[in-house]
């Protein structure tokens, strides 16, 4: 008989735990799951999943627009946000029985319940104060969306508030300058409602290629979303029928809705870290080793609530690897390198690799290529979008370290780059691969040309009047 209750105790039923959840119990372990909310995590329930099903819908626009290029008459259409917020719950609580279902089948069991850690290897479960036991402990609890202290801060709404609005606003002001800022916006903006776009930062999107964020924001302001930089709100006040902004500068705005996104944090509070022994970082991550292990040898940590990379994907990665280091015998380390993530903006963005500034650092000869052209759908729909490819070539060894698109399907396309490239292929071997004609994605193989820097002219260098009493 074991000491333990169970083998593996799982504080946290979204994407990453029930991973682990799943592939430890298929490796034998008697494993236990607890999650006081729903099951299927930030993902399946208020990000990534419900997100993209609202990104379809704020496209329809541009379609039914469209069309009349290519010889469609469409009635004036009409949007039912009731509708489409009824149609999303419902595949939200499809996609949470799946999660259900596929616990119960690995012989999972599965607490509706919080649990918070009393020590290394003890686990309080409310409600009832139930102790149980395990010899090892994952915590896979996510994180949540920040709030700066604002006065009237409590009058605005986050991305999870913004996926159960009663009614769409006339107008929105929506905080912050990353993924779900810049996504919302585009929502937003794509079902009818005026949109603007504050950032406290000189340009959107911090941390990508140069060049998609400035793309991406000249197509943002060709939507007449109204992209704000360098600013902040003061304060936001309850009108009658608006909220009135105040910002740093002095400026006012007057809007329906107020949505922060700017930021989440890791959900460690009350968790009972402390107590159990395991260190912190400075936004309350747990600190992990390349297996996902604590600074508590019993207890392991994945996904957001590691702040290592914030993705759906990685965070099931780093699930499945400690599942099988841990219970399969077979260590494994998850590689955060060359990880593709897309903004699913309208236009969209995907990446992979290095942003250019990154791959300048590390790579003392630095080949670019880049092409911008309008997509073949456009010619006939007259649609003033721009699409935009750059690829970064290591200019010693040819390899491709750095893919950047912005346009339709630039996630689709990406996943294929990331692939290649995770395989180490380098420049020659795209020129070498076949164009599929008439495609965007084909200009990933047919750019030839390296981009050059134009040179900065020198300055022009005073002249100098002679003193009278120089030599002549």
């Amino acid at each position: 008989m074991s000491e333990f209750d169970f083998d593996l105790f799982v504080i946290g039923g979204g994407s990453g735990g029930v991973r682990a959840a799943r592939i430890a119990a298929g490796h034998g372990a008697k494993v236990a799951i607890a999650e006081e909310y729903r099951f299927g995590g930030t993902c399946v329930i208020r990000g990534c999943v419900p997100k993209k099903l609202l990104v379809y819908a704020s496209r329809f626009r541009d379609d039914f627009e469209d069309a009349a290029g290519f010889g469609w008459s469409v009635s004036p259409p009409s949007f039912d946000w009731p509708t489409l917020i009824a149609n999303k719950d419902a595949e939200n609580a499809r996609l949470e029985g799946l999660y259900r279902s596929g616990l119960e089948r690995a012989g999972v069991t599965i607490m509706q319940a919080r649990a918070e850690l009393a020590d290394a290897h003890t686990l309080t479960v409310q409600p009832g104060d139930r102790k149980v036991t395990a010899r090892t402990v994952l915590v896979a609890t996510g994180g949540h969306p920040v709030v700066p202290d604002v006065p009237g801060a409590g009058h605005a709404i986050t991305s999870n508030e913004a996926f159960h609005l009663e009614a769409l606003p006339k107008s929105i002001l929506i905080v912050g300058g990353g993924y779900i800022a810049v996504e919302f916006a585009c929502i937003f903006n794509g079902l009818g409602v005026d949109t603007t776009l504050l950032y406290r930062g000189p340009k959107i999107l911090r941390g990508f290629d140069e060049e998609l964020r400035d793309h991406l924001t000249e197509e943002l302001f060709k939507r007449r979303i109204d992209v704000v930089c360098n600013a902040e709100i003061a304060t936001i006040d309850k009108g009658w029928t608006h909220l009135n902004v105040t910002l740093k500068d002095g400026s006012t705005v007057e809007t329906g809705k107020v949505m922060y996104a700017t930021g989440r944090v890791p959900n460690t509070k009350g968790l009972g870290l402390e107590t159990a022994g395991v260190k912190l970082g400075d936004k309350g991550e747990i600190v992990v080793d390349a297996h996902s292990r604590s600074s508590a040898e019993s207890i392991y940590a994945v996904g957001d609530v590691t702040n290592r990379v914030n993705l759906t994907p990685v965070a099931i990665r780093e699930g499945h690897a400690f599942a099988d280091t841990v219970f399969g015998n077979k260590p494994t380390a998850v590689d955060h390198e060359l990880v593709p993530t897309a903004v699913f903006s309208t236009p969209e963005i995907g990446t992979v690799g290095l942003p250019e500034t990154l791959a300048r650092e590390r790579y003392p000869i630095l080949d670019v290529y880049k092409a911008r052209f309008k997509p073949l759908k456009h010619t006939l729909s007259e649609r003033d979008e721009r699409m935009f490819m750059k690829l970064l070539v290591d200019g010693d060894t040819d390899r491709v370290v750095g893919c950047h698109i912005l346009g339709a399907d630039a996630a689709e396309i990406v996943q294929m780059a990331a692939i290649a490239m995770r395989l180490g292929a380098k420049k020659a071997d795209f020129d070498a691969t076949m164009a599929l004609h008439p495609s965007a994605s084909e200009e990933l193989v047919t750019m030839r040309e390296k981009w050059v820097p134009p040179v900065k002219a020198a300055p022009a260098k005073a002249k100098r009047k002679k003193s009278p009493d120089a030599a002549s």
